[in-house]
Parts: C-alpha cells; structure tokens; sequence
C-alpha cells in the first residue's frame, strides 16, 4: 500500500492505493480522486456565485434608477419614483462589500503564491480591462453628454480617471489595487490591517476626506476585500451553517439599521455608513446559500454571477444610449403610462440591460473579439 499526496484547488488529497495497481491505473486514481475534491468545491461556491447574481443585478438597478429612471420627468408625481431611489441607495450598503467580500475569498488562493505567479492574473489583467473599457466607455460616452455619469473630455480628464478618480468600472481598478496593497502589507498583523482599512472606510464614508467620482467607493471598501481574504475559513463556517431563522434574525436587524440610518440621516456620522455595511454584508452571506438551495432561481442566479464581467463593463454603454433615446418619450408620456412605468420600468430596464450584455459578449466573442474580456496569453502570437 502506498499513499499518495495531491494538492488540488486549496485541497490535500491523500488518496491509499494499492502498490500492486499499475501506475497507470494509480494515475487514474488520482485523476478521479481530484475530480470528485474539485467537483465539491464548485458545489460549494455555488452560493457565492448566487451572492455575485445578485449584486450585479443590484448595481445595474442602481445604475438605472439614478442615471436614467430618476431623470424622467414623472408629471404622476414623485412618490414612486423616490421609493426607487429610496431602495436603490440605501442597497449601496449591500451590493459593493458583498461583491468585494467574495472577491477577496476568491484571490487567497493567489495571495499565497509569489508575485512573478499572479502578478499578470490579479494584476496586470484588471489593470488592462480597465484601460481597455476605459476607452470605449469614453468613445460611446462622449455622443452622450446628456447621460449623467462620470465620463472624460479631455487627455487631463482621462488621466485623472484612469488614475485617483475612478469612473463607472472602478471596481476593475479597485481589484487590482487592492491585491496589490494586500499582498505588499502581507507581514503586517491581520487585526492591526484590518483596523487602519476600516478607518480608512469610516474616514471616507464620512466624508471627511475629498472623495470626488467613485474615490469614495474605492477607498471604503478596501476593508471588504481584507475580510474576504483574511476571514475565508470564518465566512465559509458562516455559510455551512446559516439558517433561515437566523438570517431571517440578521435581516431584521441590516433593515432596522438602514431605517434608524435614513430617518436621523447619519449616513455620514463616523462608523454608522461602515457599520450598516458589514451587518449587510453578513445578512448577504447568510443568506446566499439558502437561496442557492432554490433549485431554479439558485442555478439562474449562480449562472449569472459567473458572467458578471461582460455585464458590469458593456451596460452602462448600452444605458446612455437607451436614455438618449427615450428620456424625452418617457417625460411626455401620458399620465396612464406613466403610472405604469413608474412602477416596473426599473426592472424591465434592468432585465433588457443584463439581456444585451451577454448577448453583446456572446456576439464578441463569436466575432474572435476575446481581447475585451482577458488579456491575451504570453503565448499568443502577434
């Protein structure tokens, strides 16, 4: 009997095979053997992949109650649409720490390893995306100066943005940052680097530093993506063991919170902003994996959460030209239909969006566009 010691996906197999099997068929032991770890693992982040679902559908909601539902002039009143933007702002808590959370989980994998490893996979790679969408965004943007967005018009501007202002694909830019910043600060003390990033989060959400664009939402939550990275094995026990009853008690409370929040307008208070956003964070994690159990809406959630790429950098494009066109037919409509599309209009936007993008991409990617989604391979000739 010998044993035989693999190491797959963050996984020890220790797997006893006969000496009298071939090695041949001991391979093939091992080969199954690491298909079935393997295959556990994707089983059991399925439930990250439903929390990604939902948060890119959070933040394309987001995008188009504030840059194009709220810019409708609704003559029906403004109840319904200040609840949309009620809704959509208050969800800021939720969507980018939870996004950022889960993202820190997935790079520890590469934390350990050295740089000359990962430096193009969880650097260079986002850094490029970055530039890339960067440029387009700014090419299509620039025919829509009516699209209220965060977009450059000159050399000076694209500078700033691409550097210490980051636009609408920030979280690109904040990946990159923030695996670099991690693994620089590596011999520092996990608690100690966990407390100065949350003050850095405070500090900013209080908005007691110059947080122009979204240098706000960068610098807020750096401490997210730390939780995620330093935290995994606690988050993962969090997630085997969640319950109904108890995320059910989480939620009161993350609701509660928001509520106490906006009705004595201490969002920016020190701590408050922060605080709210790690019992949200904590409600997103209990209940991801309750959800993911839901054998439809779990698989279309996690099926979309593995293609949260194409969505978050080809829809804000496609919104600026969707309001241009029909900003002007929406304020004139009737009152009837108005009233209507006061109610549903977000979401049929939000659904059409998500439905474009991956269409876009599948046609991309048909047209050999791949360049747009990964970085080309060292390999790859010119």
């Amino acid at each position: 009997m010998c044993v035989l010691i693999r190491i797959a996906d963050s996984a020890i197999l220790i797997v006893a095979v006969p000496e009298q099997i071939c090695p041949t068929h001991r391979e093939g032991v091992m080969e199954m053997a690491t298909a079935t770890t393997v295959e556990s693992t994707k089983t059991r982040a399925v439930w990250a992949d439903v929390a990604k679902g939902v948060c890119i559908l959070l933040v394309v909601l987001w995008h188009t109650v504030n840059k194009h539902y709220l810019q409708v002039d609704w003559k029906i009143g403004g109840a319904i649409p200040a609840m949309w933007g009620f809704f959509g702002d208050q969800l800021m808590t939720l969507r980018m720490p939870l996004f950022f959370t889960i993202s820190g989980m997935f790079a520890v994998s590469a934390f350990h390893r050295p740089w000359r490893v990962v430096v193009r996979s969880r650097v260079a790679k986002f850094l490029y995306l970055y530039l890339v969408w960067m440029l387009i965004h700014t090419a299509i943007l620039w025919f829509t100066p009516s699209f209220d967005t965060l977009s450059a018009r000159s050399l000076g501007q694209f500078a700033e943005q691409l550097t210490i202002t980051p636009p609408n694909l920030w979280y690109l830019y904040a990946l990159a940052l923030y695996f670099v910043a991690a693994k620089a600060l590596k011999r520092v003390p996990v608690p100690i680097l966990l407390g100065a990033a949350a003050l850095l989060a405070v500090v900013a959400a209080a908005d007691l530093i110059a947080t122009p664009g979204n240098r706000g939402s960068l610098l807020q939550n750096f401490v997210f993506f730390l939780l995620g990275l330093h935290l995994r094995p606690h988050i993962e026990r969090l997630t085997q063991h969640t319950t109904w009853r108890r995320t059910g008690a989480i939620g009161a409370v993350y609701a509660i919170a928001l509520l106490a929040m906006a009705a004595t307008a201490t969002q920016q208070t020190p701590t408050i902003w922060t605080a709210v956003s790690l019992i949200a964070t904590v409600f997103g994690l209990s209940a991801a994996p309750l959800v993911a159990r839901w054998t439809h809406i779990g698989a279309a959630l996690s099926w979309l959460g593995r293609r949260t790429l194409p969505i978050y950098v080809i829809h804000m494009p496609i919104l600026a030209l969707l309001h241009v066109t029909l900003i002007g037919k929406l304020s004139n409509a009737s009152p009837a239909v108005q009233t209507v599309l006061a109610v549903a209009y977000p979401v049929i936007v939000t659904a059409l969006l998500v439905a474009l993008c991956l269409l876009a991409e599948y046609g991309l990617k048909a047209a050999r566009a791949t360049w747009l989604f990964e970085l080309a391979s060292r390999r790859t000739r010119v």
